[in-house]
Formats: C-alpha cells, structure tokens, sequence
C-alpha cells in the first residue's frame, strides 16, 4: 500500500499519528506529520509503502485527517 502525505499543508492536529502511530509521526523540525523511517520511500518523509496488515490504521488516520492530506492508493 503506498502512502503519501501533502506535508505542506498539514495543520499539525496529530490526528493521524493517534490513528496509526506505527506509521505516522510528527517531525521534530517542523512539527508536521511524517512517515515513520521504517516505511518511507528513499528517506522522503512524506512517501511510504505500508505493508497490507497496517491498512486498517492507515486508512483510519487518512479518513479521519480534517484536511484531508493523506492519500492512500492499494
């Protein structure tokens, strides 16, 4: 499942890493919401490839993101 995140536009609620903390995390530099280093694709922080046993959370954290930044493709 890849996973990407319009880092630039995120409000930096913590919405989704409450949601899914196993792939969402806040960056300590910007404070906006990352892809935890396990699941980024070549270290950019707003690109991630999930294995399908964390869909669940990560489509939970996408629905439930009030700006609607994080977009899921199976």
């Amino acid at each position: 499942m890849r996973v990407t995140i319009d880092r630039e536009e995120c409000i930096e609620c913590g919405t989704c890493y409450a949601d899914c903390p196993d792939v969402f995390e806040e960056n300590p530099e910007d404070f906006f919401t990352q892809i935890t280093e396990e699941y980024r694709v070549d270290g950019d922080p707003g690109v991630g490839e999930v294995p399908d046993d964390l869909a669940e959370c990560v489509e939970e954290a996408a629905y439930g993101c009030p700006v609607e930044i994080i977009h899921v493709e199976s």
